[in-house]
């Protein structure tokens, strides 16, 4: 197996570079790699420019194809006083189904966005940056049906100055992910 590559940007095995990921998401990948050995192999990470950790600046400026970017977003709901929290990981031409679909599988009543703030503290990564590697074992990881069908995805690493890249398929095979037909639905063209 060999490292998967896309746009200009230069991307080297993520195993081998904790600097440019965050520190949850490295030991994730160390403690994966006991399960998954192709996580040395198919894992990559490059340095980025932090003002371009957003899909639509990194895609533009680095000659990435959009429909290879995968967002990770954080839900929370509450049921009988406890917080249930929910990361999905959807395509980033799509948007995550809170209303319904996290909704049911959080079983709330209401399902939200993190805040910024609680997000960034639940964490341990910087916001722009989060990614479904090396969240609290808690947390629910959804991952949308039609990732593992990507070769190759772009996700977060923890940090704003730092882009992973890996299979599709991979993301689905973390520990503890649920992959989930319809867990986004395709945004309007506008």
């Amino acid at each position: 197996m060999t490292l998967p590559t896309l746009g200009d940007l230069d991307w080297r095995p993520a195993i081998d570079h904790p600097e440019l990921l965050a520190v949850t998401t490295h030991a994730a990948l160390v403690a994966w790699m006991v399960t998954e050995p192709a996580v040395r192999d198919v894992v990559g990470v490059a340095a980025i420019d932090p003002a371009l950790a957003d899909t639509a600046a990194l895609v533009a400026a680095h000659r990435l194809p959009l429909g290879a970017s995968v967002n990770c977003v954080l839900v929370a709901g509450t049921r009988d006083g406890v917080t249930r929290v929910a990361a999905a990981a959807v395509p980033a031409d799509t948007r995550a189904d809170v209303n319904h679909v996290i909704k049911r599988l959080l079983d709330v009543r209401k399902a939200s966005f993190m805040h910024h703030e609680e997000a960034v503290a639940g964490s341990t990564m910087e916001y722009g940056g989060i990614t479904p590697i090396g969240l609290p074992t808690d947390w629910r990881v959804l991952v949308d049906g039609r990732v593992p069908a990507i070769p190759a995805i772009i996700i977060g690493s923890g940090i704003r100055a730092s882009k992973l890249i890996l299979p599709g398929e991979l993301l689905a095979r973390l520990p503890g992910a649920e992959v989930v037909e319809a867990l986004a639905t395709s945004m309007p063209v506008s």
